[in-house]
């Protein structure tokens, strides 16, 4: 395969590098690679024969003219130079993108694979017992079981409900504190009817968990206290139960629970937090016949540190002890995301059968942190000065004052009972800038690093204040 390289004076070098070995002609094309033009590559094609073309990811400017002209394919490489090694290799087996970079199509492609391969796993695999269509046990993906602590104190409990679903919960677990009574049971799972997927009800007390027989799937949690008077009744309704150690042992629950009639039952051996015994109580998860339930959620809640992290380890611990279900909670602020990075976690469980590692999967849990460094070549001046401090006094623009904030995934920016909204930072600054409302250019400046700061706060699940540090 013959390939054309445009590229720029300062990424000269490593793309040639990278070239090195393919029948590829590296072909300067001004100081900056991305700067190419149609008409400039028209130029380089004439008179020359190519298999294809492979631009700079970050070119803007359309090829399609040229390729219905040349009849050579003209593909978008990397954004970065550094990555065109990793390309190249795949051309005899992918076609890249016309119009979305190298790096962002294969990212997506791969992404795709690894979702049709868990999908794929997960329609063939063999449970131990299906709720409501959703498999538990056996060889099935560990499901996300994530918890609304109050349900009767929810303004909206059907809207959060369906929330937690979209953000990937299997089953929502529905707790109700000491100051419930049957009533606000019954409400709350009436409000739920029409809820097609899991629900749980979290309660200890026989006669709330009577109150939501009606449509609770899952009940947590039975033991030597509550299975005598309310076992029976549960058997009947056919719910699961998650069954826990108490003053008896999780064996002696397990075998009164199934003496009451329960046949899907769902073992607990109670995880700890750290400093409390985390480590001593991951020896007691250990094979019951039964589905083994984690309590993730409550180790994370009660650790002053990023969930990210610590949700794909402990779902990694969880494999590792053969949990079918795990538990997670987004209680407080610094846990806010939990149910989404939980699920990912578990699908990467999933793609990480049969590796040493959960690693190179296609999906991943890196939000901050990046897994390989890019290299950029060094940037080439011949005179520099310092940067003068910005004064003090600030000038006004005439124009008027804006007031931005954050709603929901929306970046809102107000002047004049006037607002704008958007996804993206650079689409409110355009849409500000092309109504005449910025007459200054400091103005302007400002305008695009404060926009830029609330769309990284809606991205990170941070709070926003204008103005302030992010």
């Amino acid at each position: 395969m013959r390939i054309l390289l445009p590229t720029g004076a300062s990424t000269e070098p490593q793309v040639k590098r990278a070239a090195a070995g393919y029948d590829a002609d590296v072909v300067v094309t001004g100081e900056i690679a991305s700067f190419l033009t149609p008409h400039a590559l028209r130029m380089l094609l004439k008179g020359k024969t190519y298999d294809c073309v492979i631009i700079s990811g970050m070119c803007t400017a359309s090829f399609e003219q040229v390729e219905r002209e040349t009849g050579v394919p003209i593909f978008r490489g990397p954004r970065h130079a550094a990555d065109l090694e990793l390309v190249l290799p795949l051309l005899e087996t992918t076609e890249l993108s016309r119009s979305i970079p190298a790096d962002d199509f294969l990212a997506a492609r791969k992404v795709e694979q690894a979702l049709h391969r868990i999908h794929e796993q997960e329609k063939n695999a063999v449970p131990d017992f299906i709720i409501r269509g959703v498999k538990i046990g056996g060889d099935s993906r560990m499901k996300v079981l994530a918890e609304i602590m109050d349900a009767h104190k929810c303004g909206d409990i059907r809207r959060l409900v369906h929330q937690y679903l979209v953000s990937g919960a299997d089953i929502v677990d529905l707790g109700f504190g000491f100051d419930a009574v049957p009533e606000d049971v019954s409400r709350v799972f009436s409000l739920l009817s029409e809820t097609d997927a899991p629900l749980a009800v979290d309660t200890q007390d026989p006669s709330l968990i009577r109150a939501a027989l009606g449509r609770a799937d899952i009940i947590l949690s039975l033991q030597e206290t509550n299975i005598p008077v309310i076992g029976k009744e549960i058997a009947k309704a056919g719910a699961a139960a998650v069954v826990v150690p108490g003053n008896s042992s999780l064996v002696k629950n397990i075998s009164l629970a199934k003496k009451a009639g329960i046949r899907c039952i769902i073992s607990d051996p109670l995880l700890q937090p750290v400093g409390s015994g985390f480590v001593s109580s991951l020896g007691r998860f250990k094979k019951t016949g039964c589905p083994l339930f984690f309590g993730a959620g409550n180790v994370v809640e009660l650790f002053d540190a990023d969930s990210i992290g610590m949700n794909a380890l402990l779902s990694g611990i969880a494999a590792e002890a053969g949990a079918s279900v795990i538990f997670t909670s987004e209680h407080s602020d610094k846990t806010q995301g939990s149910i989404r990075e939980m699920r990912r976690a578990t699908e990467m469980m999933v793609l990480a059968q049969g590796r040493p590692y959960p690693k190179d999967l296609g999906l991943d849990l890196l939000v901050l942190k990046e897994k390989r460094r890019r290299r950029e070549p060094p940037l080439d001046f011949i005179t520099s000065r310092p940067a003068r401090p910005m004064p003090d006094q600030i000038t006004y623009d005439p124009k008027g004052n804006f007031r931005i904030g954050i709603e929901g995934d929306q970046i809102v920016a107000v002047i004049h009972k006037k607002a704008v909204r958007g996804r993206r930072w650079q689409d409110v600054l355009y849409s500000i800038i092309s109504q005449g409302d910025v007459s200054l250019l400091d103005h302007a400046g400002y305008l695009g690093r404060e926009l830029f700061k609330a769309e990284l706060a809606i991205r990170y699940g941070r709070s926003f204040e204008q103005d302030g540090e992010f």
